[in-house]
């Protein structure tokens, strides 16, 4: 039995979290999908002199809200 602990240290197991870690991102990637979709509405509420305070221009504003929601400038 002598050398055994080190073996599992030098080889850690597998865990069994699979199918969890699986859902987990699922929902990650869905809630961050719709807080795009949220800050890209919020971006189009806003008036033309806030837009230019943030240097950007109503085109600007035209094009990020028709992005699909799947596309994620930062790839989160």
């Amino acid at each position: 039995m002598k050398g055994q602990k080190s073996l599992l240290l030098m080889y850690p197991q597998p865990h069994h979290g699979g199918f969890t870690h699986l859902i987990t991102g699922a929902f990650r990637q869905l809630a961050r999908w719709r807080q795009l979709h949220h800050q890209r509405m919020e971006l189009a509420r806003l008036s033309d002199a806030a837009l230019h305070d943030i240097g950007m221009s109503r085109v600007d504003v035209l094009q990020e809200v028709e992005r699909p929601f799947w596309d994620d400038p930062l790839k989160k």
